[in-house]
């Protein structure tokens, strides 16, 4: 898998799992741990994202 391919997937689970906390935070019933886990994943996947666009190989 090429670079951009690769990050072009990683936005693409960023974004959905954005949708996914902005649903589950709007639930009446909010499971406070998965939305906690859903917000630590989103962020490890920002983290991946910005590591690999500031790489010089890119």
């Amino acid at each position: 898998m090429s670079l951009t391919s690769h990050l072009s997937e990683l936005r693409k689970k960023h974004e959905t799992l954005s949708q996914q906390v902005e649903a589950e935070a709007r639930s009446p019933g909010v499971d406070s741990i998965a939305l906690t886990e859903m917000k630590k994943r989103k962020l490890a996947i920002k983290q991946e994202i910005e590591k690999l666009s500031a790489s010089p190989a890119h």
